[in-house]
């Protein structure tokens, strides 16, 4: 472990699983200004940052990178994408901006920056559109100006690519998956499924935005419309277990990652996984005493019901 970079996840929030499995392969940093997150008890080091607004967030960030020797930094939400990215950096959307008028009905009004389904509304007509993009832009306490997007609502099944680009931009693999059951926006249920069209979508967008890290990429396909990318989401999707899942030993993507900061270079290996996984989430608890701190002690579940009960 000590040979490897350490790797710094920002937002953590509840996404346990994601932060365990880094904390398994190299020291991993969790920061989160929620002191209940329970992502940041799987990390080897828990850090409590300014808001992302403030100017001191990326100082932060940076004097956590040097003290912890860190190789990557890795968003687990999108509230902080942006600002990383210019912190770092110092045609298949059927998108439009909201002072245009689509060609189509019905649309989604969505936030241009919203995750976990947050505030998406279907408009039938040009009324309904108006009324949603004042809405959701600036109709609510603490949403004024918030950046409005429209979509063509579509329809069939809907699906995801789980990505990873290298530090190139270069597509290491995609990996499709089914959305059997979502709460929230998030996918709880699902199963990796072999599709050569969807797996050559996910390379061509990632390679055509030039996406380093992961990413999740979500369709439709639409009856009349066909394949259609609905989000490109630069982070780890909900249904992290799924490519976690699939990857072949040693190809999981914190492993690739983890490869990666250490300045391995990896080859592209698009489509080489295992079909057929299946995984289905559930919630699980901490408990922590009065300095909240893991106490340790597990509520451990019933077994399974005896034969013929």
């Amino acid at each position: 472990m000590a040979e490897s970079p350490a790797i710094l996840l920002t937002g953590v929030g509840k996404r346990y699983d994601i932060v365990a499995c880094f904390a398994q392969l190299t020291t991993t940093i969790a920061v989160d200004p929620n002191p209940l997150a329970p992502a940041q008890y799987a990390a080897h080091v828990r850090a409590a940052p300014p808001p992302i607004a403030d100017p001191g967030y990326v100082p932060f960030l940076r004097e956590l990178c040097e003290r912890h020797r860190v190789g990557a930094v890795i968003p687990l939400t999108d509230l902080d994408i942006e600002v990383l990215a210019r912190a770092g950096a110092e045609g298949l959307l059927p998108t439009v901006l909201p002072a245009e008028e689509p060609d189509f009905y019905p649309v989604m009004v969505k936030p241009r920056r919203g995750s976990g389904a947050r505030s998406i509304h279907l408009a039938r007509d040009r009324a309904e559109k108006n009324f949603f993009v004042r809405y959701v832009a600036g109709g609510r306490p603490g949403y004024e100006g918030e950046p409005v997007m429209v979509q063509r609502a579509m329809g069939g099944p809907e699906l995801s690519i789980d990505c990873l680009g290298d530090l190139e931009g270069r597509c290491l693999n995609a990996i499709p998956r089914t959305m059997l059951e979502s709460r929230g926006g998030e996918s709880i249920k699902g199963a990796a499924i072999r599709d050569s069209e969807l797996i050559e979508l996910g390379r061509h967008a990632m390679e055509a935005l030039t996406v380093r890290g992961p990413a999740t990429i979500q369709v439709f396909r639409d009856p009349e419309v066909g394949l259609g990318i609905t989000d490109v989401n630069t982070r780890f999707g909900g249904a992290f277990p799924a490519p976690a899942y699939a990857a072949l030993p040693g190809r999981t993507y914190p492993e690739l990652i983890v490869r990666m900061a250490a300045g391995e270079t990896i080859a592209p290996h698009v489509g080489e996984f295992r079909e057929g996984r299946t995984f289905t989430r559930y919630y699980w608890q901490l408990e922590l005493d009065e300095r909240l701190q893991p106490t340790g002690r597990e509520i451990v579940p019933g077994g399974p019901p005896a034969p013929g009960a």
